[in-house]
């Protein structure tokens, strides 16, 4: 990898943050005074934000350069044995990429779903027919402005390794991958400890996908034997992954990142990742 310094790399929470108590389309301005600057919106259990207060959003993002991202419904399921629940599935994403575009989301992340009775083949096979039904009604209503960003997934049940993430990226274009470190980490038994560990990550992306930017989320995790059970916050330090050989390698390879906190304490824990990330960069 090409080493290069850089100061291009954006912090910021994974939905409102807590200290904040006003209405979402002004909360950029308390990400800002908090001296962060980006901001996962939560569509978590459904889009409730109308169009009109998604464009308020993003008018209030720009007033703050917060770079804005959008993460999409948890009940999706490309991959169901279920008819029924990949045609919900494919409206809550084309639902979603809509509102990312009135918000100005540069990402719209979601999880893929889950293997149910299929082998990984043949849940990667439903997932791409499901991706192509959606690609083709954002088409029809004329909805150009988006860019899906599958995420790497927790839990062994579910489909999203970060080859399988990789391959739909590769497969579709306005695609790209939100690398869940602690996810990684979950369902793959502890796999990460060292910065070599990240940089075979961070290898394989580049080498097949080549991201100009690279979305991802950071927690500590605590795992069981089928992956992901609870997110823990920086302090915890029995639970992995660990931070500071991520922001090593983030300043080493020189890259565009958005680093998305999601551990418990939010906004407290994403002010933390950034005082690390400088203080590694002056040394």
């Amino acid at each position: 990898m090409m080493i290069k310094m850089t100061e291009n790399v954006r912090f910021g929470p994974a939905g409102n943050p807590m200290g904040f108590k006003g209405k979402t389309i002004e909360v950029c301005d308390y990400i800002n005074e908090l001296g962060l600057n980006s901001y996962e919106y939560q569509a978590t259990y459904g889009v409730r934000i109308s169009k009109s207060s998604a464009k308020s959003l993003k008018e209030n993002s720009e007033k703050n350069n917060v770079l804005v991202s959008m993460h999409g419904p948890y009940y999706i399921n490309l991959s169901s044995d279920k008819d029924d629940v990949i045609e919900r599935s494919v409206e809550r994403l084309v639902q979603s990429a809509a509102i990312s575009e009135a918000m100005g989301a540069y990402r719209t992340v979601f999880h893929p779903g889950f293997y149910t009775k299929y082998s990984a083949k043949d849940a990667m096979k439903r997932a791409k027919e499901a991706i192509t039904e959606i690609q083709e009604q954002l088409q029809s209503k004329d909805i150009h402005d988006y860019n899906f960003a599958p995420e790497t997934t927790g839990k062994k049940s579910q489909l999203g390794s970060l080859d399988e993430i990789i391959e739909i990226c590769q497969s579709f274009e306005n695609f790209q991958p939100t690398i869940d470190f602690a996810h990684i980490h979950a369902r793959n038994n502890g796999c990460i400890k060292t910065i070599n560990d990240y940089e075979k990550i961070f290898k394989k992306l580049e080498d097949k996908l080549d991201p100009k930017i690279l979305h991802c989320h950071f927690t500590k995790i605590e795992y069981t034997d089928a992956g992901e059970k609870k997110h823990h916050t920086l302090e915890e330090d029995e639970y992995g992954p660990p931070l500071e050989p991520l922001l090593k390698l983030i300043i080493e390879c020189g890259w565009d990142v958005t680093i998305i906190c999601e551990t418990p304490l939010l906004e407290i824990d994403a002010a933390l990742i950034k005082a690390k990330y400088y203080e590694i960069l002056k040394k």
